[in-house]
C-alpha cells in the first residue's frame, strides 16, 4: 500500500504559517486568485496543499515565493511556524528616494534662486 500525502487547506496553511493575520484575510487573497501553487492559479481556499509545494502569493509590497516543508497541527508561536516552510523569496533593498536634486538636504537660498532662474522664461 502506499502512503497517502500529508494535505491541509491552503488558506489554513497560510494562517498557521503566519503569513496572514486571519484565517479569513488569507482565504480573501486565495479567493482574489493572487496565490500560484506549483505555478498554477489557485481560487479556492480549500485546494490541498502538502510538503514539497511551491506556493507564490503577494504579502505588501513584496511577492513571497515558500516551499511547503510540514503541514503542521496549529497555529503555535513564530518560531514553530517558520519550522513549516523553506524562504525562496529575493528581498529587494529598498533605496531611500532623495527629495531634493542635489541630495544634501533643504536647498540654500543661492540654490533656490538659481533654481528659480532656471525656470523663468527669458525676457524678450
Amino acid at each position: 500500500m502506499s502512503d497517502a500525502r500529508e494535505t491541509i487547506r491552503l488558506d489554513k496553511w497560510l494562517w498557521q504559517a503566519r503569513f496572514f493575520k486571519t484565517r479569513t484575510l488569507a482565504a480573501s487573497v486565495v479567493k482574489a486568485g493572487n496565490v500560484r501553487v506549483n505555478a498554477t492559479k489557485i481560487a479556492k481556499p480549500a485546494f490541498q496543499v502538502g510538503e514539497g509545494d511551491g506556493i507564490t502569493f503577494p504579502q505588501g509590497t513584496q511577492t513571497r515565493v515558500v516551499v511547503v516543508a510540514a503541514c503542521g497541527a496549529r497555529r503555535g508561536p513564530a518560531p514553530e511556524a517558520q519550522g513549516l516552510y523553506h524562504d525562496k523569496t529575493v528581498f529587494e533593498e529598498k533605496v531611500p528616494r532623495t527629495i531634493t536634486p542635489w541630495g544634501k538636504g533643504r536647498p540654500t537660498k543661492k540654490d533656490r534662486r538659481t533654481l528659480d532662474l532656471s525656470h523663468k522664461p527669458p525676457l524678450e
